[in-house]
């Protein structure tokens, strides 16, 4: 299939349109992103040496047989069963899990994981912290990885944007995937979860630090997305239009700029060129080829906006976090747009908005939290009452643990941080102005996972 030539936009819809699952095949997919440093000096693990990010990703295979993949003789990822393990552009190592059917298996599957880089990387010297920004680092500090993908948007980043290169090395997420039915699913679980993006950045905000000092946000890491390049970002107004489907989302794909295409194993820089042209035989980086279904495929992970859509929907606006606060965010979105009533609900709840009225919350959430003003009242009234209709699906959804318990105890984290209004970034500064004594290096002990 990777092979086959695309003709026209239609296949790039069906493309699309092939991800609809039934229900009962829903999964849930999560992506887990942290920051590794070494534990003698705080500084950020370079690829090379020893300890180094090539020697943690060796020790992975070694001890619980995981499957290398290079890269120009670079270790670059890991793939195997539990999905796999990969690098972003400044060393943040990122779990890629399975599709899994319910939430205690992503639960497990992180923990699986955390306690495998643990076992590997603690006799080298080696933490690993969950955060959206890193509190203490550079961005002329940080290392790139040998990847040529990253190597052409470092130097393309500069042309759009002013925080493009801070986002690919310095920031972490946490995302969650989640698949719809037809495309009237679809539309309604992308329109839904965009709106509430800012409510999921304010829930999670975890990024007040800059280079060892509060930076006056909450979530810096939503603030560089901001700043990284308005073509391939944002809040995306056309999904609450009419006319919104699979074919309106291919057009706004062919919209934004390419960054490269992958032949023979090597990448190709076509950096701001146009997968129309493409379509067309037209591309300057390979004039007269046409592309091809794994070239759509790379294109589709190309744009960044707050929900991203491949053949499932991505939920892209929390910071990364603590250990316990991983298995929140997959449960806070299951339990909303896995329940058809609990979907519904959500929506009335966001119906009225407007393009403006979301952006505005988007631009606000990260400095303010959930204190932040809706068209009706806080992100912490509103948090209170999507909360409920989470929790509501999650016990809809019945899946029971060993223990005899449903999904919905991995909302308690989050039920926490909404009763009290606190976000993990306002009880980082708290500790920043008394405990540590306005210094952001312990958090590299009291966080680190």
């Amino acid at each position: 299939m990777a092979m086959i030539t695309i003709k026209n936009e239609s296949e790039l819809v069906e493309y699309l349109e092939a991800g609809s699952k039934l229900p009962k095949n829903w999964r849930i997919g999560t992506e887990y992103e942290k920051f590794s440093y070494r534990m003698d000096d705080l500084s950020p693990l370079k690829y090379d040496g020893d300890p180094g990010i090539a020697v943690i990703l060796k020790a992975l295979c070694h001890k619980f047989g995981w499957e290398p993949v290079e890269e120009n003789g670079n270790i670059i990822s890991l793939s195997g069963k539990g999905g796999s393990i990969t690098l972003e552009p400044g060393g943040q190592l990122e779990l890629s899990g399975e599709a899994l059917e319910n939430l205690h298996q992503t639960c497990s599957e992180v923990h699986t994981h955390l306690h495998q880089i643990k076992s590997v990387a603690r006799p080298l010297g080696v933490g690993f912290l969950g955060m959206g920004f890193t509190p203490l680092w550079r961005r002329e500090e940080m290392p790139w990885m040998p990847k040529d993908r990253y190597r052409i948007m470092r130097k393309y980043m500069p042309r759009v944007g002013n925080l493009g290169l801070d986002m690919m090395v310095r920031t972490a997420t946490v995302q969650v995937n989640l698949d719809f039915s037809d495309e009237a699913d679809m539309i309604k679980k992308f329109r839904v979860s965009l709106a509430l993006q800012p409510l999921a950045t304010a829930l999670f905000a975890n990024s007040p630090f800059s280079e060892g000092k509060p930076n006056g946000y909450l979530s810096y890491r939503s603030v560089i997305w901001r700043d990284t390049d308005p073509a391939r970002c944002g809040m995306l107004p056309f999904v609450f239009e009419d006319g919104m489907g699979f074919e309106r989302y291919v057009d706004y794909m062919l919209d934004v700029p390419m960054y490269f295409v992958r032949r023979h194993g090597h990448f190709i820089d076509a950096a701001g060129q146009s997968f129309r042209d493409f379509l067309a035989g037209r591309l300057p980086a390979l004039p007269g080829e046409l592309p091809t279904i794994a070239d759509w495929e790379d294109h589709l992970t190309t744009a960044f906006p707050e929900v991203r859509m491949k053949r499932f929907l991505e939920m892209r606006g929390a910071d990364a976090g603590s250990w316990n606060s991983l298995c929140a965010l997959p449960a806070f979105w299951v339990g909303v747009l896995y329940d058809r009533d609990c979907l519904d609900a959500a929506w009335d709840l966001v119906a009225d908005w407007n393009a403006g009225e979301r952006e505005q919350l988007r631009a606000e959430a990260p400095r303010y939290g959930l204190k932040t003003r809706t068209p009706a009242g806080t992100l912490q009234d509103l948090a209170e009452r999507v909360m409920n209709i989470a929790e509501t699906g999650l016990k809809k959804r019945a899946r029971i643990n060993s223990a005899g318990r449903d999904e919905s105890i991995y909302l308690s984290n989050l039920w926490e941080i909404v009763k009290s209004g606190e976000t993990p970034a306002e009880q980082k500064l708290n500790l920043y102005y008394h405990d540590w004594k306005n210094s952001v290096r312990p958090v590299f002990n009291d966080f680190a996972y």
